[in-house]
């Protein structure tokens, strides 16, 4: 599982989509540019990485999945949970 925050993603989709903000969040930075220099592949593929995201299968750049919704970590900022 990623370490990236999938309401991040999602945001980072939803606002900046079109420049391609959420790859390069998860550290797609190839794809990243593709997004930004086609407007979102021309919002399609928006569309399909918001349905990715939604449904739990967008992956970042290792090829983890972006699962956990929020986490919670202790003082010392070593995450103690995942909440999916």
């Amino acid at each position: 599982m990623s370490e990236k925050s999938r309401v991040a993603t999602l945001l980072f989709c939803l606002w900046f989509g079109l420049f391609g903000a959420h790859r390069f969040y998860v550290g797609k930075t190839g794809t990243g540019i593709i997004w930004l220099l086609t407007l979102g592949v021309g919002g399609v593929g928006i569309i399909v990485d918001l349905v990715t995201i939604l449904a739990g299968n967008f992956c970042d750049k290792d090829n983890k999945r972006i699962l956990a919704w929020a986490r919670a970590s202790d003082p010392d900022g070593k995450v103690v949970f995942y909440y999916t």
